[in-house]
């Protein structure tokens, strides 16, 4: 089983907690989980996003934290502990920029970090040169000579929009990734 989460500045941990809660089944006493026989992924996108409250807590991380902590948490009306079994948890998130914050050590400990570095400039010309020369290989040499060009004039497009263009958590679909500029080619 599966259960995807993608947390914003709103995400509450009530939101988080109910979310997660209705996809459990209550094994026995104060014991809660998939159906039996089962494991469920819990995957959050943009785990870094949630508001930092007063005193720089993420109430929804908090959450999740106190769960890979001790394994359950407390059920917010007959205020008994629930205690989670079999569920895995996978996050992904980007960088600590605008609307982001940063993880605290108390979450990172948790965690396989996995990261990735861009491209430099040099890398990503020499990829779609090949790809656009490949592709127009059989054009006119007229044609084949403007290849370098277009992928300079496409490279300098994207870098301005990514430049000016940050994600902010009203505008959090200003991200950008080299996707975005393969979709050109």
């Amino acid at each position: 089983m599966s259960v995807s989460l993608t947390f914003s500045a709103q995400t509450s941990a009530n939101l988080t907690q109910d979310a997660v809660d209705g996809k459990l089944d209550k094994r026995r006493k104060g014991i809660y989980g998939p159906p039996v026989g089962k494991t469920m992924v819990l995957f959050v996108d943009d785990l870094n996003m949630p508001k930092k409250e007063e005193y720089d807590a993420q109430p929804p991380i908090e959450l999740l934290r106190q769960w890979l902590d001790h394994k359950g948490w407390y059920n917010r009306v007959t205020k008994d502990f629930m205690q989670l079994q079999d569920l895995v948890f996978v996050s992904a998130m980007g960088p600590p920029t605008g609307g982001r914050a940063s993880l605290t050590q108390r979450i990172q400990r948790h965690f396989n970090i996995l990261t990735y570095s861009t491209l430099d400039s040099t890398s990503i010309e020499m990829i779609f040169n090949k790809i656009l020369g490949r592709y127009i290989g059989s054009f006119a040499d007229d044609v084949k000579c403007h290849v370098k060009a277009i992928v300079d004039g496409t490279q300098f497009v994207y870098n301005g929009v990514e430049d000016k263009l940050k994600p902010i958590p009203v505008k959090s679909h200003y991200t950008f990734n080299l996707r975005d500029m393969s979709k050109i080619f």
